[in-house]
């Protein structure tokens, strides 16, 4: 009989969860480490109407995400431009006119926003859509789809 590794699989062969198994020794889980700041609660969506709804004022952001609280935006604001994720940008047009911009960093979320949305869309259809039905993100977003092609395979 051969020789089985503790998984079941023969030794010498790889069964699936090798391959995301690291291959380089890891100090610290980089999930653990990225939802240490995208987890907290509210900071997603906060990069969603900054990075995919083009939200650039406090009271827009305000406004678009039902149930957020100023303090807390004041607060995740200041986390998002401490991590280096967002820039404040002070503007001299009226008294207060500050905006909010994403930087590469943040901008680095949207490949995550969109599995975000694409597992929302395929497995929360019911709620998410009036008819229901899932739906693929190049039905949802198509110039993001187009985009992201043409970044892959310029």
């Amino acid at each position: 009989m051969e020789d089985m590794t503790p998984a079941g699989a023969p030794r010498g062969e790889k069964d699936s969860g090798d391959m995301l198994t690291p291959a380089v020794p890891i100090a610290n889980c980089p999930i653990a480490t990225s939802l240490g700041v995208l987890g907290r609660k509210w900071t997603i969506l906060i990069l969603r109407d900054m990075t995919m709804m083009k939200k650039e004022r406090f009271s827009e952001i305000l406004k678009s995400t039902p149930g957020l609280t100023p303090r807390v935006l004041s607060n995740r604001l200041r986390e998002l431009e401490r991590e280096g994720m967002i820039k404040r940008v002070e503007e001299r047009k009226g008294p207060n006119f500050v905006r909010w911009t994403v930087t590469e960093k943040g901008n680095d979320t949207i490949p995550i926003l969109m599995r975000f949305a694409a597992f929302g869309s395929k497995w929360y259809a019911g709620v998410v859509f009036e008819d229901k039905t899932p739906k693929r993100l190049r039905e949802i977003y198509p110039a993001w789809e187009a985009q992201s092609v043409e970044k892959r395979y310029p």
